[in-house]
């Protein structure tokens, strides 16, 4: 593997040191009663991984988008499963850019020292999905406050967060001369909100991913709950969106890393015929390609992060990040699986829970062929499609 910079290295250090103490034990039985893995995300909050993107002043580390890369990415190289907590990094983007300075004193230092979660982002509707422009969550202001009905979906960790960054409807699609306008950011406090019109079902999936639907039946919050200009939420969530795909995009490629060498682990002890298996090249040659697969990958999303980091508009390579690196760790899931043969489907090895965790990439945030449509249209020129 290459050298990267000392600074980067120490900080992958530092995470794989603390993901020693959340061995493969704590994550299947965490995995077998649904649990949260609040131990887990405890501990990186007070290592202060989480607050990584929060600038110093608000008592943050203030590191690159980069460096958060490296973080998750150690997290699931180590076997453990970010996703518990991903969602604090990409979401505190559309705080840090838009949020007003008294929104940034109020939570950011408090977030930062673990006294508040910030892991609910409330978008995708189970009648719009993707088609975010296409939401009909309401937010009708009245007086000094905002009144929220409707319903999201695939909210996840909104059973364990504090605070949700909300996308709703603030004017009519027919009313608005532009259809990216309309939509408004809030910050809701999900504590108080329990008590005054939102309710959550958690939604049973094929992984741990503490997926939920999200209703609101005339919430009222404060009007000082929205994050920058009323109607110009749907622009603040494109950056945030970039950044989230580039982090999870760095996930994938730790997971790839540990099925890879998992696979390798194994390819070099399992004896079969009086001879390991890795030397037969029809297990050679299936985990070598999924290196290199896996090499290709991680380059773009290092591009991907150092262009965001520049100030750049990275539509572009974070699209392709994400499409890369989603199919490189499954395609690595695969080869794990089919390298340990019946003992890939012994939860014993962990490759078959992480096998499943590996799995939702493809799909979300974005689906694999969103991206391509993004791809196809507004870098090759092509019509749009829909």
């Amino acid at each position: 593997m290459p050298q990267e910079a000392e600074e980067l290295a120490e900080i992958r250090r530092a995470v794989a040191s603390l993901c020693e103490g959340f061995p493969g034990e704590y994550w299947r039985a965490k995995d077998a009663a649904r649990e949260y893995p609040a131990e887990f995300v405890d501990a990186l909050t007070q290592a202060g991984f989480l607050a990584a993107l929060i600038p110093v002043e608000h008592g943050g580390s203030g590191l690159s988008l980069e460096a958060a890369c490296v973080i998750m990415e150690e997290i699931q190289a180590s076997g453990c499963n970010g996703s518990s907590a991903h969602a604090q990094m990409y979401i505190m983007n559309t705080l840090l850019r838009y949020g007003s300075e008294e929104q940034k004193a109020r939570y950011l230092p408090r977030i930062a020292r673990g006294e508040l979660r910030l892991q609910a982002f409330g978008v995708s509707e189970p009648t719009s999905g993707t088609d975010t422009l296409s939401l009909k969550t309401r937010a009708v202001r009245d007086g000094d406050e905002y009144v929220i009905s409707g319903q999201k979906i695939w909210t996840s960790r909104a059973e364990h967060s504090d605070l949700m960054l909300l996308l709703a409807r603030t004017t009519p699609r027919d009313q608005v001369t532009s259809k990216t306008e309309g939509l408004s950011i809030f910050l809701v406090d999900m504590q108080a909100a329990l008590q005054n019109g939102m309710s959550i079902k958690p939604i049973r999936t094929m992984m741990n991913h503490s997926s939920c639907e999200v209703f609101f039946d005339d919430l009222r919050i404060p009007a000082s709950a929205l994050v920058g200009e009323e109607g110009k939420g749907f622009r603040y969530i494109l950056s945030g969106m970039n950044a989230e795909r580039i982090l999870i995009a760095a996930e994938c490629i730790g997971d790839a890393k540990w099925f890879i060498g998992k696979a390798t682990a194994y390819a070099k002890d399992r004896n079969v015929f009086a001879r390991p298996i890795g030397q037969n090249q029809g297990v050679q040659f299936p985990i070598a390609r999924a290196y290199a697969q896996m090499r290709a990958a991680e380059l773009m999303v290092h591009h991907a992060a150092r262009v965001y980091d520049g100030g750049g508009n990275p539509g572009e390579e974070a699209n392709m990040a994400k499409l890369l690196a989603s199919e490189a760790s499954w395609a690595a899931a695969d080869m794990c699986v089919q390298t340990f043969g019946g003992f890939g489907f012994a939860e014993e090895y962990d490759v078959e829970r992480k096998f499943r965790e590996a799995r939702l990439y493809t799909v979300a945030p974005i689906s694999t062929n969103l991206i391509l449509s993004y791809l196809a249209e507004h870098v090759l020129g092509l019509p749009r499609s829909y």
